[in-house]
């Protein structure tokens, strides 16, 4: 069963989050031939604080 987690730096729309969960669950049908429903993905959210990039939050 595929199991996807999107970490994301702020945040997205619903819309947003529903389109990349269906492009995310087309492409590992694709690839894996594993039904829709086996595909599970998670949306984490964090804010821009409590990311670092290079040495630099990004908040």
């Amino acid at each position: 069963m595929p199991y996807v987690n999107v970490k994301l730096a702020g945040n997205i729309t619903k819309e947003q989050k529903q389109a990349i969960a269906k492009e995310i669950t087309e492409t590992l049908v694709k690839h894996t031939h594993k039904p829709a429903n086996y595909t599970y993905i998670v949306f984490e959210e964090l804010e821009t604080e409590d990311w670092a990039i290079g040495g630099q939050l990004l908040g």
